[in-house]
């Protein structure tokens, strides 16, 4: 363990976490009458937000906050990417 020293998650990769985060306020916003950004017949909000994120059109910014008080804003278009093909059979 290095001590003193604090790693940061690169702005252009998404955690677990904020993937589910992003899916669970996704699906609310369609759910409460948000435009839908994906050609999809799916009933579900859940599947809907899924495809959105499958598809790389999911409109909403992440922000971090560093342990410095900072913030960072992450890459959302690269951090799907990314994730999309890390996680090929997720989707």
């Amino acid at each position: 363990m290095l001590k003193g020293v604090t790693l940061i998650w690169p702005s252009y990769r998404l955690t677990r976490f904020e993937v589910a985060r992003l899916m669970g306020a996704r699906a609310l916003q369609i759910s409460l009458g948000a435009p839908v950004l994906a050609k999809s017949e799916e009933k579900d909000t859940i599947e809907t937000a899924k495809q959105e994120f499958k598809e790389n059109v999911i409109p909403i910014t992440i922000k971090r906050k560093l342990p410095s008080g900072e913030h960072s804003v992450v890459e959302i278009k690269k951090a799907i990417d990314n994730w999309v093909k890390e996680h090929p059979g997720e989707f």
